[in-house]
């Protein structure tokens, strides 16, 4: 059996995450020492646990994974659901997304709920076309590009951003200009023949015993379900046309 938690799993949280795994196995009595972290094998039957974006969920995982449970973040939106924060550079003096039109996007990756398909419908609505769209390979990369001045603006999760106030010194040179509409949070999955049920509690009974302090580390504070149809229904953005070399 394979457990990994990777999407907010950087190094200043990996003690936390792994004090949570400690509290899922032991409420589940058969399941690995350890978090696997090499990779993220969502398509490996032999999954126990892990947490996937809702884009790769709704576009093609959804045949090889059932969610078990959506985390509660602390943030100002409804339990269970989240959203991203559009950066900029502190002293960029554009102050609406429209004034960004023409400029350089930065994405984690485009298959990203937050960091492409959620800044893209704002954009959309808004009738915003970038001028260059680069893919960087992680949030964290996408933000300090922008505060390096390689490109313009980015989105990133607001648990991410937290995690980039606190731990990042790059994060001084950036601010937050606008949000994205609150979508349901990035769900906790396991192989799609196993039972969700013994997963369900022992998330729920290791969030209620996590201390005060790793609750905040995570930014969790509960777990909920949202229903599978929830993210199904959400938009599919048309994939990016990327350039070709991040500078």
């Amino acid at each position: 059996m394979i457990a990994t938690l990777p999407m907010y799993d950087r190094p200043e949280a990996a003690a936390a995450h792994d004090r949570f795994w400690a509290l899922i196995r032991d409420h589940l009595g058969d399941a690995p020492d350890a978090l696997t972290r090499d990779a993220y094998h969502w398509v490996n039957p032999d999954l126990l646990l892990s947490q996937t974006c809702s884009l790769p969920y709704r576009t093609g995982l959804q045949e090889d994974v059932r969610i078990v449970a959506t985390p509660v973040h602390n943030l100002p939106c409804d339990a269970g659901m989240y959203y991203s924060v559009v950066l900029v550079r502190e002293d960029d003096p554009r102050d609406t997304l429209d004034a960004f039109a023409g400029a350089r996007l930065a994405i984690n990756s485009p298959v990203s709920q937050s960091g492409w398909a959620a800044i893209d419908e704002l954009a959309h609505q808004g009738g915003i076309v970038f001028g260059s769209v680069f893919e960087t390979g992680s949030h964290d990369a996408s933000a300090r590009a922008v505060a390096d001045q390689r490109a313009d603006l980015c989105a990133v999760d607001a648990v991410t951003w937290t995690m980039i106030e606190r731990w990042d010194g790059f994060a001084s040179n950036l601010r937050v200009l606008c949000q994205t509409q609150p979508t349901p949070a990035l769900p906790y999955v396991t192989a799609i023949e196993r039972d969700p049920r013994p997963l369900q509690e022992a998330l729920l009974t290791a969030v209620q015993s996590l201390s005060p302090e790793d609750r905040d580390t995570l930014c969790l504070i509960d777990v909920t379900y949202i229903p599978p149809s929830f993210y199904v229904t959400l938009p599919i953005p048309p994939a990016p046309a990327l350039t070709a070399e991040f500078v």
